[in-house]
């Protein structure tokens, strides 16, 4: 039987694995970012007043790592999805095929009984 590793790797989380995907659920959202905007607004003010090493300093450390690396986050956590959903897909049309599978090897197999009876028959009669 196919397996579903969806729920293979879900089972096989322990409870820091567990942590650590609600903690990237959690940066990992549009709030998260606009949170994280927010915070790093407030202190550009203060960074513009600083000067070009400031202003820098400011883009690289805040900007950047606050906000852009959550909205990464977030399309990862969207791609992640999609292949899950692919995964399940996959997984689903798998267990249909082998049955279908089963089906026709069922079928084959009472097909060719039927003409080796029929041969045996045959003989029989013949004989």
């Amino acid at each position: 039987m196919p397996r579903n590793v969806n729920k293979e790797h879900k089972e096989n989380l322990n409870p820091l694995d567990k942590a650590a995907l609600f903690i990237t659920k959690i940066v990992g959202t549009m709030w998260c970012a606009i949170a994280f905007t927010i915070l790093a607004l407030i202190s550009l003010p203060q960074a513009l007043q600083g000067g070009t090493a400031t202003i820098i300093s400011w883009i690289a450390q805040t900007f950047l790592q606050l906000v852009l690396l959550s909205i990464i986050m977030i399309g990862q956590n969207l791609q992640s999805r999609h292949s899950e959903l692919r995964a399940d897909a996959d997984y689903e049309t798998n267990v249909e095929s082998k049955k279908e599978i089963e089906d026709i090897i069922s079928r084959l197999n009472s097909i060719e009984n039927d003409k080796l009876d029929k041969i045996l028959e045959l003989l029989k009669s013949k004989s």
